[in-house]
């Protein structure tokens, strides 16, 4: 941790000593975890009473972010989004991350009302109700009536939320920067990691920026009687307040009742791929967050979609690399598929390419015979995460949460429809696809980026040339060599001498009988050089069992 992070620590010591208190508590309950013995391992629970030392490690880890709190919380719905970096059984956990909390008082959401709203709240509702509809760590929902007589949602940010994540992501940025010295968390990159969740926060936090992205949305699907996106009321929302269009439907969390809305679920659950799709591959700005409970079937058979706090956004050059690897898994190519993976994630030094291609032929291998019906992606994408993830290769979060909305897209779809198969609507989107990529819309954009790089690189170039001959020319020209791989032989070879130059030496000690002796059963030869013998053979069988494993010294 950086010395300028001090003062921090110090404006936020209590919420450092609870974040470490409720750490080391499950810390303690996984290494009881690790007994047979019953004694001691019912004394750890979690708020609702659960013994954490019967939990996996996994869930153990969900519940820590429960009891951590909403930035947590969040955290924790983020890293579940990417199993090439926690791995697929910790990333299914988190998934788990309740998403209902306790709401505030309604003494509270009505004062932050109008503070925000500069004027009473029987000013502009004939009626707000104090039970919210829905309740999450960021902000609660109530439904209320416009004195213009129009239903609305008004999404209301929880009291004093922005300072306890600011204090939150002032702890994570120190702790990711302690993570950084850690060798095996180091690949991973924590503070960056850490970066880009401050940025989604906070994006999250400001509800005009929700705001907008409703307006985006509606231009995007304006008449499209498949969808209904809510209409945002901007004359009566900020930052802190949101208030839209009420709609009234089904929401697909409730599997008995859209049971009984009598519509036909299959076809609704292609109309909704198809949708995600639509938004994915044409318009590169999607809904990021297609859980049931944001899912509404509306009377007319459409969909309504909510909660435009994340969405996710893909340039033409990252489409088109989303659009490869899919295309990759669908037509069982693994070199097409390792040359992109290679190509667009962020691999390891070292990588041992040979062995990710005999991973990724073994991968098309096990669903090379399954047919589109019966083809699972979200199995294939979660495979495909846990080969990313046992060679270190991290895929740009952008790519990572995507293929996660195509899991959730495709869990729901069975949720609706038991038969749905993602992978049969997507089949036809080759097509699409190739006809896109080769559209002579699509080429001149291409074209045009490539030409303005080009006169870019025309226009740098000869002056980054010029600064090098002025450096060689003035003897400031310096060429830095990194030795990758040579401290562990520096180490070995220095450990190697000092177990030589001790041995020497307490030969002589021992051959010239030098004082203090030692006792029976050795009397009369030399302790210290006794001593050394035995401590420089030590070190000798440590130097060979490192040779013989890997020549690491400083590491398993």
């Amino acid at each position: 941790m950086r010395i300028g992070a001090i003062p921090q620590v110090y404006r936020n010591v209590n919420r450092w000593r609870e974040i470490l208190s409720i750490l080391s508590k499950y810390g303690l309950a996984g290494w009881l975890a690790r007994f047979e013995f019953s004694f001691g391992r019912g004394l750890l629970k979690n708020r609702t009473g659960e013994v954490l030392a019967d939990a996996s490690r996994e869930t153990r880890i969900r519940m820590a972010m429960e009891e951590l709190g909403p930035t947590f919380i969040k955290l924790g719905q983020i890293m579940s989004t990417r199993p090439d970096m926690v791995g697929r059984e910790l990333a299914e956990e988190l998934e788990k991350l309740q998403r209902s909390v306790p709401p505030d008082p309604p003494d509270v959401v009505t004062q932050l009302v109008e503070e925000d709203l500069s004027c009473a709240l029987t000013d502009i509702f004939a009626e707000f109700s104090d039970l919210p509809v829905a309740s999450a760590s960021i902000g609660q929902v109530h439904r209320a009536r416009l004195v213009t007589g129009q239903e609305v949602a008004v999404k209301v940010q929880r009291r004093d939320i922005s300072r306890r994540v600011r204090v939150d992501l002032e702890i994570l940025q120190g702790l990711a920067q302690l993570a950084e010295m850690i060798p095996e968390l180091a690949p991973y990159q924590p503070c960056a990691s850490i970066a880009d969740f401050q940025r989604a926060l906070r994006r999250e936090l400001d509800f005009e920026r929700e705001r907008r992205h409703m307006e985006e949305f509606r231009r995007h699907f304006n008449g499209s009687p498949l969808v209904r996106i809510p209409r945002p009321y901007a004359e009566f929302s900020t930052d802190r307040v949101l208030v839209m269009e009420w709609l009234e439907g089904v929401p697909l969390s409730s599997p008995q009742k859209v049971a009984e809305s009598g519509i036909a679920l299959s076809a609704i659950a292609r109309q909704g791929a198809d949708l995600y799709l639509e938004m994915i591959f044409r318009n590169g700005f999607y809904h990021a967050d297609p859980h049931p409970g944001n899912l509404l079937l509306l009377p007319n058979e459409g969909l309504g979609l909510l909660d435009y706090g994340m969405v996710g956004r893909i340039d033409d050059a990252l489409r088109e690399e989303i659009e490869e690897f899919l295309l990759a898994i669908v037509e069982q190519d693994s070199q097409r598929l390792g040359a992109i993976v290679i190509r667009v994630g962020a691999t390891p030094p070292g990588l041992d390419e040979s062995a990710l291609a005999i991973d990724l032929a073994d991968y098309i291998a096990q669903f090379a015979h399954q047919s589109a019906e019966n083809f699972e992606l979200a199995a294939a994408l979660r495979e495909m995460f846990e080969v990313m993830r046992r060679h270190r290769i991290l895929l740009p979060a952008a790519m990572t949460m995507l293929l996660k909305v195509l899991v959730m897209l495709e869990g729901t779809g069975r949720r609706l429809a038991p038969d749905f198969s993602l992978m049969q609507i997507l089949k036809p989107y080759r097509k699409k696809m190739m006809a896109r990529r080769i559209s002579p819309t699509r080429q001149f954009r291409k074209a045009r980026r490539i030409v303005y790089e080009l006169e870019q690189l025309a226009e740098i170039f000869p002056r980054r040339m010029r600064d090098i001959l002025q450096q060689v020319q003035t003897g400031r020209f310096d060429v830095h060599l990194d030795h990758r791989g040579l401290e562990p032989s520096v180490n070995r070879l220095v450990l190697g001498m000092l177990t030589s130059a001790l041995f020497i030496g307490s030969v002589l000690l021992v051959t010239n009988n030098v004082w203090p002796f030692w006792f029976w059963p050795l009397d009369g030869a030399s302790a210290p050089g006794l001593a050394g013998m035995i401590l420089s053979g030590l070190l000798g069988i440590r130097l060979l069992r490192a040779i013989n494993k890997s020549g690491h010294l400083d590491r398993h």
